[in-house]
């Protein structure tokens, strides 16, 4: 199909980044230099004597991963490499060297898609948004008056805070202890006398208050062994205080690399902050870091118009992308090696000993296993659909360790900044407690050496765009003027308007064209990958914007994808970037097409894809490729060759269009309920393909091994008749809930025999011994066809745990249509669940006898005000008409007038309201509709997976009462507020049934059941099983509860206990 695009965007061209390129350029920069960072900080390791013995690391490098990426999902292993390295040990005192390649464990690699396979699962370490290393000012408002201090945060030691009372007197704390004096630390630094301390100061310290002044007068020590025993006193109160004591104590605190380290990131900030040397790289701090730390708490105070730092904003705010956060588990494992060596070079004969020896690299692999199994930061991949996995890949968490909590996170840390421009997606983010916690990267930007976000811009040099783009992070854009996209421009790249709306150092404003600095790369930089898939997003509500991209991340797959009528123009990129769709690495030709594989043919010889078939993903949808080329079609490098799971020859379709009408109809959609066609159904539009595995494990028992076998005592044969000679289901088999999938007996503890047992053993041998039946059945609910058999084994050599033999993984593919209680989406937020599915002769239809396909309720635009889909819908009628599709960038789309003209061309009325008919009577409704087409997709909340009910089921153990949820087959709780609800209208039987029979009594309802099926009334209730567990719970405190039922008169006697 064609396309059109509408927009009035005319800037030079940017080709956008690698949407996944933040995984792996960090990946590749950990496999590179992050090791190697490592490697450096602990060598050599020196025996504890630091005179015998020195171990070197040279260098290392990974080997090629033993196992495929397939195969490691098919035997459920770690996609992993093993590290090597090259050690050198020195024996000083012998003065002999030995070199050896040491093995240093296997380490998880990322896949080419930007994610790991771990244990056979897919998953994805997402980055990390922290504040950054460095140095801050914060203030304190005390009776109007502002006072400030500052907070030095390193990436490794204490933390150094200072801060001004109301007298003028400048306090430091270390690691949040006791105040103390600036002065004192000062002298510890360096500055020995108050002279010199004054001396220091003098250009400063020229306010009305004398900080530095005040802070001598106000400080008990005066010399520097005086300082060290106070700052010694406040860091360990209670220690005996000598001035030895506190040297040893407080100089390696922030002057010894491996005590206190800033950070490449902590020391640039801090450079940048204070205006100090960009030379200076040291990560330790000294005199002059301090005193220019003094200097600005000073100045803040003395300026009446001064701020603290923002410390939401993202200059001052740093990514952890993965490579960082796998460098950071390893330096402690690193540490515990090294402790490890240490130990062992004091306890090994020396005249023997090898590096190996010296190395244990199982605490690497234990740090390493444990962040990509355990850390909050390593999840199970979302992979419902190709946008979905690329977004994942894309996800900034402010939370994990080191970061927030969302109890913690308060209202400002949530907040979008300014500073968010087109960096972090101001729209897209999790509606739930992790509101502005979790976000998402705005398309183009990127993560600098720092791990600061960096957005792309053009340069304007006297109102002229130019084609050289300039990266700028937050703290460089504050300084610029900086335009938006959507500015008119003249061919040679001339602003077309006198005054521009622009960002005029981080303010809003207008300005003259000639004194803009640069001009956005494009109109859609600074909202996420989702939220730029939604065409006219500038006419919608930010809460609906919102909704509409996380919403689409939930559309399932469907059978047949189709691309929408109406599209922004980023479909492509994100099908490209996701790594779903097959793509061409070669210019060729190509030679040969099947179900399987894809042959081209190129200048180095055949090239052949193989063509993922079936695959089950981590949501349970179905993941499989369809070529799009055929034999003869020259294809080049980047070419699709076949399309993936919801896309449509290589563009993102994860729905479908359908015409819909604006009405109400018979009530069938109200409160944003959907009434859809039966067309929908029946032309398989929604029809989505489900795969769930079933896992059956085999034990070595006590009593000896379970077994696989189609012989089950006490099942009828029509149970068998899907069963191989193993006791397996055959593939192709149509299976339904409590169907054997994998015939399976345990041996069962055996008494002690009679003498029929014994002489039927006799004549039958071991078939007659007793077993137990515990064969692997399809769960409550499930259908399917058994699409694929895995079987992994002990005797193969398959990896598995303890105390199992054998494991059959049974795949189920299930074929779901559109039913009615599914919920539809548009992409602005407009979801609704489907009330009814009618006929297509019900439905209302068009002049030309075209029936609608869904009919939405017109209240759900106006309160709502997203207002994009009636745009899209009207757009989408021309589209349709016309068969085009219309291209429409976020924020530089078509106008009005624009529409009016397309609909004029498509011959339908301006206003683009249809006069539609009743499908029921054939006439006219009383005025026009407003009819389309809207791209609609179904989401990942189907009825099937939620619908339940339940008569009689399982009971817990403890209470009797009916277990929860659907999973256990519970039932629904009748709680504290439902009981009120009865209690309000005065039913008391009702509550009676409710908090007994239906409930825990045990005997009422074995006997109500049995009343039911006899037909007759329903006794009385008993005492509910959870009033006994009450009467226990008493017992156990040391309460006797007896029930009393007499009514006999005791005469009670008071006793008088006086003492």
């Amino acid at each position: 199909m064609r396309t059109k695009t509408f927009s009035f965007f005319k800037t030079p061209p940017f080709k956008a980044p690698n949407l996944i390129e933040i995984q792996l350029n960090s990946f590749k920069w950990f496999k590179e230099k992050g090791l190697r960072e490592l490697f450096d900080e602990i060598s050599p390791i020196k025996d504890h004597s630091g005179s015998e013995l020195e171990l070197h690391f040279l260098d290392y490098k990974f080997d090629p991963p033993k196992y495929t990426e397939e195969q490691s999902k098919e035997k459920d292993l770690t996609y992993e490499a093993a590290l090597r390295a090259n050690l050198k040990l020195i024996d000083k005192v012998s003065k002999y060297n030995r070199t050896q390649e040491v093995y240093l464990g296997e380490f998880p690699i990322m896949t080419d898609r930007g994610t790991f396979i771990i244990n056979g699962v897919e998953r994805v370490v997402i980055s990390q948004l922290i504040r950054s290393p460095g140095v801050y000012f914060t203030a304190s408002v005390f009776r109007g008056q502002k006072l400030f201090g500052s907070k030095i945060i390193p990436n490794r030691g204490s933390w150094v805070e200072l801060e001004t009372d109301s007298g003028g007197v400048i306090y430091v704390k270390i690691d949040r202890k006791r105040k103390a004096p600036v002065t004192q630390l000062l002298r510890v630094f360096g500055l020995e006398s108050n002279e010199a301390i004054l001396k220091e100061f003098k250009d400063v310290d020229t306010g009305k208050i004398n900080y530095i002044t005040k802070t001598v007068e106000g400080d008990g020590a005066k010399t520097v062994d005086e300082s060290f025993v106070e700052l010694y006193k406040r860091l360990r109160p209670g220690d005996l205080a000598t001035a030895d004591n506190a040297r040893s104590l407080i100089e390696p605190m922030f002057q010894r690399f491996d005590r206190y380290d800033l950070g490449a990131v902590g020391r640039f900030k801090f450079n940048q902050r204070l205006n100090l040397s960009s030379k200076k790289k040291e990560g330790t701090l000294d005199k002059n870091d301090i005193i220019e730390m003094v200097k600005e708490v000073i100045r803040l105070n003395n300026s009446p118009q001064a701020e603290p730092d923002d410390a939401d904003e993202l200059g001052n705010k740093r990514i952890r992308a993965v490579g960082e956060l796998v460098q950071s588990r390893l330096r402690v494992g690193f540490a515990r090696m090294r402790r490890g060596v240490q130990d062992r070079m004091s306890t090994l004969e020396r005249k023997s000993l090898q590096p190996a020896q010296l190395v244990n690299y199982k605490v690497l692999s234990a740090v390493v296993r444990d962040l990509f199994t355990s850390s909050q930061l390593s999840q199970f991949m979302d992979q419902v659909n190709p946008l979905a996995e690329l977004e994942h890949k894309r996800r900034l968490s402010a939370m994990g360790p080191g970061g927030l909590t969302r109890e913690r996170a308060g209202f400002e840390v949530r907040d979008v900044h300014p500073t968010f421009y087109g960096r972090i997606c101001p729209i897209q983010t999790p509606e739930g407690a992790n509101i502005g916690l979790v976000s998402y990267l705005a398309n183009y930007a990127r993560v600098n050496d720092f791990g600061f976000l960096e957005a792309p811009y053009f340069e304007v040099q006297n109102g002229k765009i130019t084609s050289k783009v300039v990266w700028l992070d937050a703290i460089e854009e504050r300084k610029y003027n900086v335009g938006q996209a959507d500015l008119k421009i003249e061919e040679d790249g001339m602003i077309i308007k006198k005054r521009v709306a622009a960002r005029i150092k981080g303010k809003p404003g207008n300005c003259p064209r000639e004194n803009l600095n640069f001009i956005d790369v494009s109109p859609n930089q600074f909202v996420s990958a989702a939220a730029s898939l939604i065409p006219f997003l500038e006419h919608n509500d930010a809460s609906r914007a919102l909704m509409g991209s996380n919403m689409q991340r939930q559309a399932v797959p469907s059978l047949r994808p189709h691309a929408p009528f109406v599209g922004t123009g980023q479909e492509e990129k994100v099908a490209y970037d996701s790594k779903q769709v097959l793509i061409s690495d070669f210019d060729g030709e190509v030679s040969q097409v099947d179900g399987r594989a894809i042959v081209v043919k190129t200048a180095s010889g055949d090239k052949t894809y193989t063509i993922s078939k079936f695959k089950r993903s981590n949501q349970s949808t179905c993941l499989s490729q369809r070529p799009v080329v055929g034999v003869g079609d020259k294809v080049k490098k980047g070419t699709v060759l076949a399309d993936g799971a919801a896309t449509d020859s290589g563009v993102l379709a994860l729905g479908q269009n359908l015409l819909v009408a604006f009405m109400p109809w018979r009530g069938g959609n109200y409160e944003d309920a959907v009434i859809l066609s039966e067309r929908v159904a029946r032309e398989d539009l929604f029809t989505s393909i489900h795969i769930e595995t079933f896992i059956c494990s085999m034990r070595e028992t006590k009593l000896g091994p379970e077994i696989t076998t189609p012989d089950i005592p006490n099942v009828a044969e029509e149970k068998l008749r899907n069963l191989d000679e193993e006791g397996i289901v055959r593939i192709g088999a149509e299976v339904r809930a409590g169907d054997i999938l994998v015939g399976k007996i345990s041996p069962k503890g055996e008494s002690e025999l009679t003498s029929e047992e014994r002489l039927l053993r006799a004549i039958f041998g071991e078939k007659a011994r007793d077993v137990k039946d515990t064969s692997l059945t399809l769960p409550h609910g499930r259908t399917g066809r058994i699409i694929g058999i895995k079987i992994q084994s002990r005797d193969r050599g398959d990896k598995l745990e303890p105390g199992i033999i054998k494991k059959i993984h049974i795949e189920i593919a299930q074929l779901r249509k559109i039913r009615a209680g599914d919920k539809l989406t548009g992409r602005h937020g407009n979801k609704g669940v489907i009330s009814q599915i009618r006929p297509v002769e019900d439905m209302p239809y068009l002049e030309d006898g075209t029936p609608v396909d869904v009919i939405l309720n017109p209240l759900g635009v106006a309160s709502r005000m997203n207002l994009g889909q009636i745009l899209e819908t009207q757009l989408g009628l021309a589209a349709g008409r016309l068969g085009y599709r219309a291209i429409v960038p976020n924020f530089v789309g078509p106008d009005e007038e624009q529409i009016r003209a397309e609909l004029r061309e498509a011959k339908l009325p301006e206003s683009g309201k249809i006069t539609l008919y009743d499908g029921l009577t054939g006439k006219p409704f009383g005025r026009p509709v407003t009819v389309g087409f809207i791209y609609i997709m179904k989401l990942n909340h189907l009825v099937e997976d939620k619908i339940h009910m339940r008569s009689t089921g399982p009971y817990s153990l403890i209470t009797q009462q009916p277990l929860g949820g659907k999973a256990q087959l519970g039932g629904q709780r009748f709680g504290e507020m439902e009981v009120w609800a009865l209690e309000g209208y005065g039913a008391a039987h009702t509550l009676q049934e409710m908090l007994t029979i239906k409930s825990d009594d045990v005997l009422g309802r074995s006997a109500a059941f049995e009343s039911i099926i006899r037909g007759e009334d329903i006794r009385k209730p008993n005492i509910p099983a959870s009033f006994n567990v009450l009467v226990s719970e008493l017992k156990s405190l040391g309460l006797g509860v007896n029930v009393d039922t007499g009514y006999e008169e005791k005469e009670v006697q008071e006793e008088n206990n006086d003492l």
